[in-house]
């Protein structure tokens, strides 16, 4: 059996593990375009010089050759030939048994003036992104950053430690505005704005200006101010990275659809991560690669972690993690608790969890994510949520495993 895998991120790469593990005689083939793998959680590291590219890796350096998988880096795919079973890229074909394509996503930089032509504007994705800001950041002093997310923050963290001149603009009235709650959000916003960063919020894009050598000089805001710079970072969104997938058959509008299995709609095809549009931050795409691929192997295993799981954030050394719903819906129950150390936020919906903001101290977060993922009741525990744990939800059996209970 030969699996071929498109993708080195999480997903990718935990799926070759996995099938190496439960099939030691197949051939495994690990395609991507990037010919290093890195993790995106760390590429903002680079473009300060925290970490230089060889400590980027979340594999071991051996770990192709350990698990005999074989390796083709830098190999752009053009397209899949599902009929004949074969992946089709710049270099020849590559014939498979079973297939994952777990391309991720690439940066959307908008369509605005000249963002998608300009040789100093750069998405924030994958490592050759990064080296192409923190070359162009050695000349540059100021940079506009247009995206007040995670992604756009992680650059501009990266780009404080080089005392670069940095403002950021989103259309949002807020930062982090779908990785956080407001309050958690405000505190790093305010610990943005002491680092020297400035915030243009609740205002679009409306066009650009360039020198005569098309690189952009002034981002142009909705409401007539503009913005001088030197280079510019989009990290405005994303888009799945499928443009090879043409002509191929399988279903996809915007992500490629999959069942609960993670197979598509083709014989022998699945897909994993990002370009699935499921979540596909870091943990989510780890299971997904594993789910992935003990299908591929034969194992029918579902995934059901459809849930959101918010990154982690970590700015400044305040820590936060949002797991499940960020904000309440109507009748929902809220639940605070902070001081000068910390700040949680519980939701209650019917009974269960639904949603938990944990600053400061992420300890228990998966005591959270279990009552969230499995929408266990906590409401008749008898015992303030500040207080529950696992033991409040579990038994011992014969062999001493839990059994799992409401507190209803």
């Amino acid at each position: 059996m030969k699996h071929v895998i498109i993708g080195a991120g999480a997903a990718g790469i935990t799926a070759a593990g996995v099938i190496r593990k439960l099939r030691q005689n197949d051939e495994i083939v690990v395609i991507s375009e990037d010919k290093l793998v890195t993790s995106r959680c760390m590429l903002h590291k680079y473009i300060s010089g925290e970490r230089e590219a060889e400590k980027l890796s979340f594999v071991p350096d051996d770990f192709f050759v350990n698990n005999n998988i074989k390796r083709l880096a830098g190999t752009v795919v053009t397209g899949i030939d599902t009929a004949a079973k074969k992946v089709i890229s710049a270099d020849g074909e590559t014939d498979y048994d079973k297939l994952l394509i777990a391309t991720g996503s690439q940066s959307a930089i908008p369509p605005v003036g000249a963002l998608r032509t300009a040789k100093n504007v750069f998405g924030l994705r994958h490592f050759t992104d990064a080296k192409a800001i923190r070359e162009a950041a050695a000349g540059a002093r100021k940079v506009a950053v247009i995206g007040g997310g995670l992604v756009g923050l992680d650059a501009v963290y990266a780009l404080l430690d080089l005392k670069k001149d940095i403002s950021v603009v989103d259309i949002a009235p807020r930062i982090l505005a779908i990785n956080l709650e407001e309050k958690a959000a405000a505190a790093y916003y305010e610990r943005f704005v002491d680092a020297g960063c400035k915030f243009y919020l609740a205002c679009g894009v409306s066009g650009t200006a360039e020198d005569d050598k098309g690189n952009v000089t002034e981002i142009k805001l909705a409401d007539g101010r503009s913005l001088p710079c030197d280079m510019v970072i989009a990290a405005a969104g994303v888009r799945p990275a499928t443009a090879f997938i043409e002509g191929s058959g399988i279903d996809c509008d915007r992500s490629i659809k999959t069942d609960e299995h993670l197979k598509t709609n083709c014989a022998d095809v699945f897909a994993a991560g990002d370009v699935t549009g499921l979540s596909g931050i870091w943990p989510n795409a780890k299971r997904q690669g594993e789910v992935a691929a003990r299908n591929m192997c034969g194992e029918k295993t579902e995934y059901k972690d459809r849930y959101a799981i918010k990154n982690t954030v970590n700015f400044f050394g305040l820590l936060t993690m949002s797991i499940g719903a960020p904000e309440p819906e109507e009748n929902d129950t809220v639940l605070l608790r902070e001081d000068h150390r910390i700040y949680q936020k519980v939701i209650l919906r019917d009974g269960c969890v639904a949603g938990v903001t944990l600053q400061g101290d992420i300890s228990n977060s998966g005591f959270w994510q279990y009552l969230i993922k499995n929408k266990i009741r906590v409401d008749a525990a008898g015992k303030p949520v500040w207080k529950l744990s696992f033991a409040d939800f579990c038994s011992l059996d014969e062999k001493g495993e839990y059994l799992w209970t409401t507190a209803g």
